[in-house]
């Protein structure tokens, strides 16, 4: 019988990291869910300690594989859930309870998203998602896919993760699900997963936003024109000569342009 949710955690020599990931998912007070792990070749032990859990696993395989994003579509392919969840080495559960306690939750949105806890070297961080996703959401970040669970169906009708980006092709799935097709989606406004922010795409900035300005020139031109006439409608907002011309009622209200 298909699960209801697939849990796919991606490792690569990370045990320490992966330890923390099972540990957290074995927990679980709700056990109808199916957990796949696709490790990349690792050579710090972690085939070994995820061969110790096998009980706790449905599938797992460990052989190498060309990035990131190779392992997580590998994960889509094998995977058998209605959706999926990415809780990738390293991240954890934000509690033993949190699935008993979301799944009559979970309805028959594309995407359902909820808050996550960013755990930095001292202290943490609740940070709750917009309610409402759009353009301008992604220009300033994303959805996070420890938190997010998405349609199994959404990677057969819209293709899996690019795997020619090395860090955003998640932020590009989230980005093109939401704006160019509207996916249904919906928030609910409690804490999934716990984050720990030392991962890949906290790496290199220079990175992230060349390959964002590579997505959003390939995909969102219309929307890099819209964003020219707002800018410049700004501008013309703030200038000095409009607002004379407007005083003396020379233009309409400015607040119509």
């Amino acid at each position: 019988m298909k699960k209801k949710i697939s849990i796919i955690t991606i490792n690569y020599n990370n045990l320490e990291g992966l330890k923390r990931t099972i540990t957290s998912v074995a927990n679980q007070t709700y056990k109808d869910f199916e957990y796949v792990i696709i490790d990349g070749g690792s050579i710090d032990g972690s085939a070994d300690y995820i061969e110790s859990k096998n009980n706790n696993i449905d599938y797992w395989v460990s052989e190498k594989d060309s990035g990131i994003y190779n392992a997580m579509n590998k994960g889509i392919e094998v995977a058998n859930g209605e959706y999926l969840l990415f809780l990738n080495s390293g991240d954890e559960l934000y509690s033993n309870n949190v699935l008993q306690e979301n799944y009559n939750d979970i309805h028959t949105e594309d995407l359902i998203y909820f808050n996550i806890c960013q755990v930095f070297e001292t202290s943490t961080n609740i940070y709750s998602y917009p309610d409402y996703l759009s353009y301008k959401t992604f220009l300033a970040g994303t959805i996070g896919h420890p938190t997010t669970l998405i349609k199994r169906s959404l990677f057969h009708k819209f293709g899996v993760y690019d795997e020619s980006l090395k860090i955003v092709s998640d932020w590009k799935f989230f980005f093109i699900l939401v704006v160019k097709f509207n996916v249904s989606r919906r928030k609910i406004n409690k804490t999934l997963s716990n984050f720990y922010t030392n991962g890949i795409s906290s790496m290199d900035v220079s990175l992230v936003n060349f390959e964002r300005n590579k997505v959003i020139e390939s995909e969102f031109k219309d929307y890099l024109r819209l964003d020219s006439l707002e800018k410049l409608l700004f501008n013309l907002k703030r200038s000095r000569i409009i607002k004379l011309l407007n005083r003396f009622g020379l233009l309409l209200n400015i607040k119509e342009i």
